[in-house]
C-alpha cells in the first residue's frame, strides 16, 4: 500500500477508496462527536410522522436528527456533496431502500460542503459515504456507490428484516 494514498486511513487502516461495509463495533466515537454548537431547536411536531425516515440534516441538528434518533431506531447518515457523481447516483437508491425498509431505518442526508465538522470528526476523507448509527455511536458503514442489491443487504444488516410491517406492529408481535 502507498503511504501517498490521499485516502488512506479513512475507514479502519485500509485506506483507499472503496465500495465495502466497515465495522466501527467497540470504538468510542471521537471527543465532540454529535456535539451541536448551539443546541437544536425543538420540532414543532414531535411525534414520529409515519413518512418521516428521510431528512437533511446540518451540524447544529445532527446530534437531536441522528446521535438522540438513533437510541430509538437504527439511523443512516448520507454524507454528500452536490459536485460528486457517485452521490447523484447513491442517493436516490438509499431513499428508495429506506422507504422499502418500512420504518426500520431512518435515512439523514449531510451535505458536507456546507457542514464539513461532522464528516470531518468521523474521518471521512471520501464521499459518498454512509454511516449506520445505533444507540448513539456509529457501528457500520460503507465508502462509494454500491449496487442496490447490496444497499438492500446493509439495511437489512443494519436494521434488521422487519415483516413488513411497521416497527411498532412487529415489537407488539414479539411480545
Amino acid at each position: 500500500m502507498s503511504d501517498n494514498n490521499p485516502f488512506g486511513g479513512s475507514f479502519g487502516n485500509k485506506g483507499g477508496q472503496y465500495a465495502t461495509t466497515v465495522q466501527y463495533g467497540g470504538t468510542e466515537p471521537k471527543a465532540g462527536l454529535g456535539q451541536a454548537s448551539a443546541p437544536p431547536a425543538a420540532a414543532p411536531n414531535a411525534g414520529p410522522v409515519a413518512g418521516d425516515v428521510i431528512k437533511d440534516t446540518t451540524t447544529a441538528a445532527f446530534a437531536a436528527d441522528v446521535i438522540q434518533e438513533s437510541r430509538r431506531q437504527p439511523v443512516l447518515v448520507d454524507f454528500w456533496a452536490p459536485w460528486c457523481g457517485p452521490c447523484k447516483q447513491l442517493t436516490p437508491q438509499l431513499e428508495k431502500a429506506v422507504k422499502a425498509a418500512g420504518g426500520r431505518v431512518k435515512l439523514v442526508k449531510m451535505n458536507i460542503d456546507d457542514h464539513p465538522s461532522i464528516a470531518g470528526q468521523l474521518g471521512i476523507q471520501s464521499i459518498p459515504a454512509v454511516i449506520a448509527f445505533k444507540d448513539g455511536q456509529p457501528v457500520d458503514g460503507f465508502m462509494g456507490a454500491i449496487p442496490e442489491s447490496q444497499i438492500n443487504e446493509f439495511i437489512t444488516k443494519v436494521g434488521g428484516k422487519g415483516n413488513g410491517a411497521p416497527p411498532v406492529a412487529e415489537a407488539l408481535a414479539a411480545a
